[in-house]
């Protein structure tokens, strides 16, 4: 096997001789042998190990052998301890999502702090199958067909093309030790009972499986590849805009599809939606109408589909003294300022008469009922028919903010000033109030 890998580093990861790299190791077998196999090959290797504190004595056991490991192999180790169930609980996960967080944060902010080129795992082609039918029994669409990558970001992972048999021999060859932990035996986890269960039959019924997967999975591999070219090409005509606060597309183009609900699924896949049919339904749906996932939502808006971050900052109101000569807000800064005489216009700027406020003055987004008297017309209008009248979609709704004089709004910020305020011949002081 050190052979095998010696040439499977030299073809696909020969940059790796020359950085420095972090092993993530268990005190598995799988862990272990990626360690032998690297300190063979004298790459320039350390170890980090994370105690999760789920086993009791045997976790501290893992860890015990760790250490000594790394001092066998005159290797620099980095031990880090967790209380996996508190933070489960905190952030209301499973044990093996927390544990899964936690590990890969760390490992990255060791690289980050102590400049690690690599961090190296030791998934195999076994993990590879299981994580496959992992996604195959879920409902995925060609990407979680397409297994663990080889290379993702600063993760490398050289064991994938070795099978957990090809592993254990070399271990056993070698007289290699390594722990085996408990909780693998146990058949609750999804990956255990196919580990344990369904791939046994699986092999019984082929055994070159692990042979013919490996084809199947370049075959989807190149698959999704022509896929990925078809999308980038779609999106070239679809996306319209793309911000901080949003992304919009134009539905016209995703109808001219024969399948659109295909295209739905690539644009949008990576933003946790479920409901797929909910999605399509957006096309042909009235304004306004939305599906939300997690952290996203999709919004119908006219001849669009805007999308946005539905976790967002959001703030309260702001108040602004008579003192105030400029205010921070969410969406730029505001100067006010006493001047003799009106020089320029524009829409982030707005001059009132100052005599006419009421201080302090009130920063705050829309509430229901709200009405204002549009500078240069005749009566009130209510925000909700102004909105509208602008073609507003609901994201520049919800951003709009009012500068309100008591229950008065002065200016729909940056966009409409109140005609109740506005400067008159009679006026004696002039506020001007600029957006920049």
């Amino acid at each position: 096997m050190l052979n095998k890998f010696q040439s499977h580093i030299n073809t696909k990861f020969p940059f790796l001789k020359d950085k420095k790299l972090l092993i993530a190791i268990s005190g598995g077998i799988d862990s272990v042998v990626l360690a032998y196999l690297c300190h063979e090959l004298q790459l320039n290797i350390t170890l980090a190990h994370c105690n999760f504190n789920l086993r009791g004595d045997e976790s501290d056991g893992d860890e015990d052998f760790i250490l000594q490991l790394a001092e066998d192999l005159e290797l620099e180790v980095f031990v880090e301890s967790f209380d996996t169930e508190q933070y489960a609980e905190d952030n209301k996960k499973s044990i093996q999502m927390a544990a899964r967080e936690l590990r890969y944060n760390w490992f990255e902010e060791l690289a980050e702090q102590l400049g690690y080129d690599y961090i190296l795992t030791a998934h195999h082609a076994d993990d590879n199958l299981e994580t496959f039918l992992i996604n195959f029994t879920r409902g995925t669409g060609l990407e979680g067909l397409t297994g663990i990558p080889e290379i993702n970001g600063k993760f490398v992972r050289p064991l994938l093309p070795f099978s957990r048999e090809a592993i254990e021999t070399f271990a056993k060859e070698r007289h290699i030790q390594w722990r085996d932990d408990s909780s693998n035996a146990s058949t609750k986890y999804l990956r255990n009972k196919l580990r344990h269960e369904v791939i046994p039959i699986l092999k019984a019924l082929n055994p070159s499986l692990l042979q013919s997967f490996e084809t199947t999975q370049s075959n989807l591999r190149d698959s999704q590849d022509i896929v990925a070219e078809s999308v980038d090409a779609f999106l070239e005509k679809t996306l319209d805009i793309s911000n901080e606060s949003q992304a919009k597309f134009k539905i016209s183009e995703f109808k001219k599809k024969d399948n659109p609900k295909a295209y739905l699924f690539e644009v949008f896949k990576d933003f946790g939606f479920t409901e797929w049919n909910d999605v399509l339904n957006l096309l042909d749906a009235q304004s306004g109408k939305q599906v939300l996932s997690e952290h996203w939502r999709l919004i119908k808006d006219r001849d669009y589909l805007l999308l946005s971050d539905i976790n967002s900052k959001t703030f309260g109101k702001i108040t602004v003294s008579e003192a105030d000569k400029n205010i921070e807000t969410p969406f730029g800064t505001l100067f006010f300022n006493d001047i003799d005489s009106i020089s320029e216009t524009a829409k982030h700027i707005i001059y009132v008469d100052k005599a006419k406020l009421q201080f302090p003055l009130i920063l705050r987004t829309r509430e229901e009922g709200d009405v204002f008297f549009p500078l240069g017309m005749t009566g009130k209008k209510k925000l909700s028919k102004y909105f509208k009248d602008e073609k507003l979609s609901l994201l520049d709704k919800e951003s709009t903010w009012l500068l309100c004089s008591g229950n008065d709004i002065v200016w729909v910020v940056g966009k409409r000033a109140d005609e109740r305020f506005k400067v008159t011949e009679s006026t004696k002081q002039i506020l001007k109030i600029e957006l920049k």
